[in-house]
């Protein structure tokens, strides 16, 4: 068994040697045992949290099973898809660049439930993405200034049942919009998101006359949670397309609660172009 263990690492280091020949045999053999080892069992699921959102995922064997939790987009699943399965390996990428090796092991007693791929070494940082992946990393950066920007605008909010819906600030990098949103919860009981969604609709109109919406849907939001919780306030960023709106037409945020009533809409109908703040290219450099 040792024999082959050794045998499967030193394949994997050839793969290496080839994929990245900037990197020496002598270097590869010293990092050998520096890629992470997870045990995975049949019967318990083992979870893989990365920091980034995953892009490619390459398992070495059919008998590994391995998906993206639901929901997410950074946390990745694995478990056997048949007992004592002969080690193998497993390959991420993720969208800031960088590509992840595990060496996956059968253990169906002890299995690994939770691993962090930060604590792992990644295996290189020189993937090169697609136009589209390699704006990823700069939208989430750009969200993230958005977040905290001291620029505010007023009079867009909608109350009801204790809820508050405002969008209180509007930026713009190359073509990107990012909407800045107030949620909060002056009731005692939690809030639950089921959808947050935006529409470019037309505006009322007779019952007679066909009414259009468009929805847009967001590139990025800088948290995943889905709570307000009662009593509390919080601000989500989200980047959309760029895009105006049209005359006789309004922009819908529509916010629905999950399994309640407490559903809000606010409608913003005026021009907002003098209303948006850009984010300085300078400003990118701080990351």
């Amino acid at each position: 068994m040792k024999r082959i263990n050794h045998l499967f690492k030193m394949s994997l280091l050839l793969f290496s040697v080839l994929a990245y020949p900037q990197l020496s045999v002598k270097e590869m053999i010293a990092n050998e045992d520096q890629y992470k080892s997870v045990q995975i069992g049949y019967s318990k699921t083992t979870s893989i949290v990365f920091s980034y959102p995953i892009k490619s995922i390459d398992k070495g064997s059919d008998e590994v099973l391995v998906q993206k939790a639901k929901g997410v987009e950074n946390i990745l699943l694995i478990k056997a898809a048949k007992r004592h399965f002969i080690q193998t390996n497993l390959t991420v990428v993720t969208s800031d660049a960088r590509l992840y090796v595990f060496v996956l092991n059968y253990d169906d007693d002890c299995p690994d439930l939770n691993v962090k791929a930060v604590n792992s070494i990644a295996a290189s940082k020189d993937v090169l993405f697609s136009l589209e992946n390699e704006n990823q990393k700069k939208i989430e950066q750009c969200a993230s200034l958005a977040l905290f920007k001291k620029n505010k605008i007023g009079g867009y909010n909608k109350s009801k049942y204790q809820i508050r819906l405002e969008l209180n600030g509007i930026f713009i990098y190359q073509d990107v919009l990012y909407l800045r949103i107030v949620f909060e919860n002056k009731s005692k009981i939690n809030y639950d998101i089921d959808q947050f969604r935006f529409f470019i609709r037309d505006q009322k109109k007779s019952k007679r006359t066909a009414s259009q919406e468009i929805e847009i849907e967001p590139l990025y939001q800088t948290t995943s949670s889905a709570v307000i919780p009662y009593k509390s306030e919080v601000i989500k960023v989200y980047a959309l397309e760029k895009f105006t709106i049209p005359e006789n037409k309004y922009l819908t945020l529509q916010l629905i609660e999950k399994s309640g009533g407490r559903h809000l809409e606010l409608d913003i109908s005026s021009d907002l172009t003098d209303k948006v703040f850009p984010i300085e290219a300078f400003n990118m450099d701080k990351f």
